[in-house]
């Protein structure tokens, strides 16, 4: 969600599909146009004198349809959103790049609208017992929050409302949004794709889907409940409907607010540890994982009396999704055999995942495998060399200033892998993302830590679900 700053509102989300499918046809038949015009006369030159051209062009396209898409707000954006995140195997990099500035809808809406909304949802009775603020604290494509208080006992809570009709233009946004790519030629079509693009309107459908989200959060409140390390909001489901999630207000810091860079070292690195604990559970034990990396979805509440430790508040819960064992087995036994620096089974295991390939050349197995194994240095101990500036002087890592992620892309870019790299099944794109957002999570708090003690608990100890050692 936005910040809580004042912002401006409108009386309405505009979701008609023929309005939203006129104006970006419209939009794609001028891109459409301006690229054909673009191919015709992009044959003068050298070859990199043509793709600096069509890198240009790509850009101008891209920058011109996130204009568009901003301009329809709703679900639209929230697609543009979810293509930026999660569409680095299956768009062009220009693409990409113009999605990410692809601004959240900060315009909310007119508090007569949420009230009347609020009233059908739970009715007028429901409704006459809470105080509603009318100004939200947080507006977004799909919908807003409002805090409220319970006359009868004074509990604090937090409404969050998706906009009328939102939910109905998931599917129609999407082909519109798919539509208008492919006459922009900005996207190559195939069945790759197209598996992809079915997976961005599953987890469409699970973001404006509020019932599951409140059954999924209630779901981690009781796995949590005896972690004093978490806070998952209590739904509150009298006030709760298809289109409205109840839940108990919890106060807490952003991220990368001062007062948690303000903490000592040693209590941002618990809460490191937190992170990654929470992580390794949803892996290794629930199969389910809560994908969306953004920070918005956090808040840290600090101990006021440091006898209780510092707490992660988990705040949404819209984009979890569950795997089978059939896929997070092999994911499992990579990891156990990246620690173990068993460079067969790593490879074994890429293979069974279907992003590497028997047939590939050998060393480019042996290359792959040791980019993969390269990803578990923060929690593989003395196990993995390190560079020294990724560590301090007593030997624990340095999350930001190892610069893994970077180190990682480098060494996958240097090598021959991207001539052979196939795109990776679809969970394992949002898996990969997932960790990404743990690391850069940890990063953030400045975190020293080494994880290799966390890990084993999962691999062999009492959180394994094979042990052995």
């Amino acid at each position: 969600m936005a910040s809580d700053k004042k912002r401006s509102s409108v009386s309405r989300i505009k979701t008609g599909s023929f309005e939203r499918r006129l104006s970006m046809t419209r939009a794609g038949l001028f891109a459409g146009t301006r690229m054909a015009s673009h191919y015709a006369t992009n044959w003068f030159g050298g070859p990199e004198r043509r793709r600096e051209r069509h890198s240009r062009m790509l850009s101008r396209q891209a920058e011109f349809l996130v204009e568009e898409l901003g301009k329809l707000k709703g679900s639209v954006v929230k697609i543009g959103q979810v293509m930026a995140l999660y569409g680095e195997h299956f768009l062009p990099e220009e693409v990409t790049a113009a999605l990410h500035t692809l601004e959240d809808q900060t315009t909310s809406l007119d508090w007569s609208v949420i009230e009347r909304t609020l009233k059908s949802e739970m009715g007028a009775a429901r409704f006459s017992e809470l105080d509603v603020d009318p100004d939200p604290i947080g507006a977004a494509s799909l919908g807003q929050v409002h805090r409220a208080r319970r006359r009868s006992d004074d509990l604090e809570l937090v409404l969050k409302i998706q906009y009328p009709g939102v939910a109905e233009a998931v599917d129609s946004d999407l082909n519109s949004v798919a539509q208008l790519m492919k006459m922009a030629r900005v996207v190559s079509w195939g069945p790759a794709f197209d598996e992809w693009l079915e997976e961005v309107r599953a987890m469409m459908h699970r973001e404006v889907d509020y019932r599951l989200e409140a059954r999924t959060t209630e779901s981690f409140r009781h796995k949590l409940a005896d972690d004093p390390r978490y806070i998952v909001p209590r739904i509150i489901p009298e006030y709760s409907s298809g289109h409205v999630i109840a839940s108990t207000y919890e106060s807490g810091y952003p991220l990368n607010s001062d007062e948690v860079q303000a903490l000592s070292l040693e209590r941002r690195s618990d809460l490191g540890r937190a992170a990654l604990d929470l992580f390794l559970s949803e892996l290794f034990i629930w199969n389910e994982i809560q994908t969306d990396p953004n920070f918005g979805n956090y808040r840290i509440r600090l101990s006021e009396s440091g006898a209780e430790p510092d707490r992660i508040v988990l705040l949404d819960f819209g984009a979890v999704q569950r795997y089978s064992d059939e896929f997070l087995g092999p994911v499992r036994e990579m990891i156990r055999a990246s620690y173990e620096q068993d460079l067969e089974r790593v490879i074994d295991g890429g293979i069974a995942l279907r992003f590497m390939d028997s047939e590939w050349p050998r060393d480019i197995l042996e290359r792959f495998g040791r980019v993969c194994m390269s990803v578990l240095e923060p929690l593989a101990g003395d196990r993995m060399e390190k560079p020294d500036y990724a560590l301090n002087e007593k030997g624990e890592y340095r999350w930001k200033q190892s610069d893994l992620p970077n180190r990682v892309a480098r060494e996958a870019t240097r090598s021959a892998i991207s001539r052979y790299f196939r795109i990776p099944p679809k969970e394992f794109i949002f898996l990969n993302r997932k960790l990404v957002g743990v690391y850069t999570f940890i990063a953030v708090l400045k975190a020293e830590f080494d994880g290799e003690p966390i890990l084993r608990e999962y691999l062999y100890g009492r959180h394994a679900t094979n042990p052995g050692d």
